[in-house]
């Protein structure tokens, strides 16, 4: 059951990814240094479930995003902070009404009680060796994987080795 679950949350990590890269290149909305932090969040979670899922179970992983949540769960929180007041605008598209740091700081809760509920349940003498991969499993791990080592390559091209800039209008290393 655990390793279902696990599996099933690292495909919802991938398509939060997966839905940032959409509206990156093919909305032309530029990241944010904040939503960079909110995305490498996303990242480290979906790493510790890798490692439940490839190495072995361990309530280690699950606290390790717990702190991934909590740490980028803060960033969505000021970013949210920063477009709260009046007429102060706001960073970026909308989904269903809500801003993606809106939705990431949601999704850095469901996560953080999602881990916390599976620290809740004792592993099944099968999950305590090493585990073993299916092709979903493999599939979802490569899928992080190949969107973590994405994410960098957008994010050295927008802001080359130095800081990002607080507005970003596009990209430092990209052809226009």
């Amino acid at each position: 059951m655990r390793r279902g679950l696990d599996t099933f949350a690292l495909y919802g990590v991938c398509g939060v990814l997966l839905v940032a890269f959409y509206y990156q290149f093919v909305g032309g909305e530029v990241p944010c240094p904040l939503c960079a932090l909110q995305r490498v969040g996303f990242i480290v979670a979906g790493a510790a479930l890798i490692l439940n899922l490839r190495a072995r179970y361990s309530p280690a992983h699950y606290g390790l995003a717990i702190l991934s949540s909590i740490a980028a769960g803060s960033a969505s929180l000021r970013q949210i902070s920063l477009h709260a007041i009046p007429n102060t605008g706001h960073y970026g598209s909308a989904l269903f009404g809500f801003h993606f740091y809106t939705w990431a700081f949601v999704g850095y809760g469901a996560l953080a009680a999602y881990a916390g509920a599976m620290l809740l349940l004792a592993p099944a003498p099968e999950e305590r060796g090493r585990a073993r991969g299916g092709v979903l499993v493999a599939v979802a791990c490569w899928l992080l994987v190949a969107l973590a080592a994405a994410n960098a390559g957008a994010f050295l091209a927008e802001c080359g080795m130095g800081p990002c800039p607080d507005d970003p209008v596009g990209y430092l290393w990209w052809p226009r």
